[in-house]
């Protein structure tokens, strides 16, 4: 008999931080150093701090922190705001933190050469002191600052080496250099595991994004991640694992519009699908995606309703002149408003904030509204990836989604890059404005619905105070209709 032998996992330290340990899948690599690398105001002492708290408060893994820039004060301060209570941790002995000057004649140089043995000794006495398994060394630029090349080298192979024997999970944080990733040019090198933040400006939007350079001896995600630092800390997106833990249902419920229900062979949505209502401005996309939201709610059950063009009270008002009143479903609790300009925050901000809507309500459906106002950017700018992303976040948690979009057949034609979001749903319907005989009608059509037959026929779309109806196009009509897409 063949024995079997178990595939080699490659020994890592998770850090708790949101969505980076889906990217290195696992963590940093355990007992040894990892450079985080980044210019100024990207979150490299924050990412460094939470990296140690998450390990005391999650692992029950002491650390220390050494900053050679702030003072120990500062940096308690500094990081209160992300709710991370660093005085009870020092109470407690978890953690041990220090600021170290540096400069000529400080008590870690020696005469007339640079020599690391004496902060070897002090940080050693710190790891000692906590028996800490994580260790931050904040910034080497400061700590490495005017020596020379030689010198430099093999005093860097040496600290992490020593770090190494040690037997911790290391940060070292540095700046990004002009022509290397690094101001001198080998740490990166040295380093097994390497990880850039940068802090960018695009359209005059602030956004950070983390790449893992190199991650020795372990897969890792490849590509830029956008990340940001909230309240609560850092969350890394887009989770990379998400859509792997997809689950498909094949209940179904109502759409709220009757006639609607009807030309559809399921009489509604899958559970944890995605729909698409698009059109031009004034065609009702907002109305098919209230009634939805109404009957959600009517059946007890919780919907997210982000409006990125209206308010809320305007979304209210207009919608009960067309039957559609939203009141009752507020006052029950089970719909809730996200409301914001998306030229306020950038799009990660907008999605975490739903996020975290997410996890508070619990929602059976959410509707964005207009979701082509959060992609303002372009189709090159990665705002596609980061939507795609977020449409698999939201499958992954079973929330049925109706995303509007101000979207048609013509501006298509126009615009090829346009019809991204279409190949994303599940479901599409098309409202467009039709002149008939010197009168504006608007018609309906299916574009498709996977998994279910539907009707093949562009039908009028009626709305009044009655509320929302669909009827078929008689043939005298059908004759005479002059087709106006994308004029408006």
């Amino acid at each position: 008999m063949k024995k079997t032998t178990k595939p080699f996992k490659f020994p890592k330290s998770p850090t708790g931080i949101l969505g980076l340990d889906d990217i290195t899948t696992g963590g940093l690599p355990q007992n040894r150093p990892t450079l985080l690398l980044g210019n100024t105001g990207c979150g490299k002492t924050i990412m460094s701090m939470e990296f140690l708290v998450k390990g005391i408060t999650l692992f029950n893994e002491p650390g220390v922190f050494i900053s050679f820039e702030e003072k120990t004060e500062e940096l308690i301060l500094n990081v209160k705001s992300m709710g991370f209570d660093i005085e009870t941790h020092l109470a407690n002995n978890k953690i041990y933190m220090e600021h170290i000057k540096i400069n000529q004649r400080d008590e870690t140089t020696e005469t007339g050469k640079y020599d690391l043995e004496g902060l070897f000794v002090r940080i050693g006495q710190a790891i000692d002191k906590v028996k800490a398994k994580r260790v931050v060394l904040d910034s080497m630029d400061t700590l490495f600052y005017g020596i020379d090349y030689l010198v430099l080298r093999s005093e860097f192979k040496r600290l992490f080496g020593w770090l190494k024997e040690k037997k911790v999970t290391a940060i070292i944080t540095g700046e990004i250099g002009d022509n290397f990733l690094t101001r001198h040019g080998l740490e990166e090198f040295v380093a097994d595991c390497v990880i850039m933040l940068d802090n960018r400006v695009e359209n005059q939007v602030t956004s950070r994004r983390l790449r893992v350079v190199k991650y020795r001896g372990s897969i890792h995600g490849n590509n830029e991640y956008p990340f940001f630092i909230e309240e609560k800390g850092i969350t890394v997106l887009p989770i990379i694992s998400e859509p792997l833990i997809q689950q498909i249902s094949s209940k179904i419920i109502s759409t709220g519009i009757k006639d609607l229900d009807e030309i559809l062979d399921k009489k509604g949505y899958y559970v944890g699908s995605s729909t698409l209502i698009s059109g031009t401005a004034g065609t009702g996309k907002t109305s098919v995606a209230t009634a939805f939201a109404i009957n959600v709610c009517k059946d007890k059950k919780h919907c997210i309703f982000c409006a990125f063009e209206e308010s809320p009270d305007q979304i209210i008002r207009n919608m009960q002149s067309v039957g559609l009143d939203l009141n009752p479903a507020i006052k029950s609790g089970f719909l809730h408003f996200y409301s914001s300009r998306p030229t306020i925050q950038n799009l990660e901000l907008h999605f975490i904030s739903v996020k975290n809507m997410v996890k508070e309500f619990k929602p059976f459906a959410i509707i964005l509204d207009p979701i082509t106002n959060l992609m303002s950017e372009g189709p090159n700018s990665g705002i596609r990836l980061m939507l795609t992303r977020f449409v698999d976040f939201l499958k992954s948690e079973g929330i049925t989604v109706i995303y509007t979009a101000a979207i048609t057949e013509k501006l298509i034609e126009h615009n090829p890059s346009d019809e991204g979001i279409s190949p994303m749903v599940d479901t599409w319907f098309m409202v467009e404005d039709a002149e008939v005989e010197a009168e504006r009608r608007r018609t309906f059509v299916i574009m498709k619905a996977r998994g279910m037959g539907h009707s093949r026929k562009v039908m009028y779309f009626n709305i009044s105070s009655e509320g929302i109806k669909l009827k078929e196009i008689p043939k005298g009509d059908a004759a005479k209709r002059k087709d106006t897409r994308g004029k408006n």
